[in-house]
């Protein structure tokens, strides 16, 4: 009984990292968009503040998906794995400059939102690892949301 619970709650586990996984790379991938597209008078400041944090983000998506792996399951790697389970939409690289931050940094948040729920649930099964990882990503993206938040007009 007690291994099947612990099954229960690693799928659990893995499940949880799958969708952060598929919405880490969502928004790496609007991210990336938005810095080649951006237009206007903050060009320069958003071009180079989206390419340090795309760049961050595909740091993350590897340690992400890296932690699925050691947690002895297959991480989602195809888009239409992604597609399947993510969230965040894709980015219209036809927005403003301000709609593009914008859009961002509530896109952060809402990963903070599921980063918190699944750190709580991974806390309650002393699974420090997963913790540990999710806590990082946590003061990444509101860090990142903060500086999104302060580049609008």
């Amino acid at each position: 009984m007690v291994r099947k619970q612990q099954g229960a709650v690693m799928a659990e586990i893995v499940r949880k990292l799958s969708l952060i996984l598929a919405d880490t790379y969502a928004l790496y991938l609007k991210t990336q968009n938005y810095h080649w597209h951006v237009k206007g008078p903050q060009f320069k400041t958003l071009h180079e503040l989206f390419d340090a944090q795309y760049h961050e983000l595909a740091d993350a998506v590897d340690q992400i998906a890296e932690r699925i792996l050691i947690k002895g399951h297959k991480a989602p790697a195809t888009f239409k794995d992604f597609e399947q389970l993510k969230r965040i939409k894709d980015g219209n690289s036809a927005r403003s400059s301000n709609e593009m931050v914008i859009e961002l940094a509530d896109d952060h948040g809402l990963l903070v939102q599921d980063l918190n729920q699944a750190l709580h649930f991974a806390q309650q099964h002393q699974d420090e690892g997963t913790v540990s990882l999710l806590a990082e990503r946590i003061a990444a993206h509101e860090k990142a949301r903060w500086m999104l938040a302060a580049s609008k007009e």
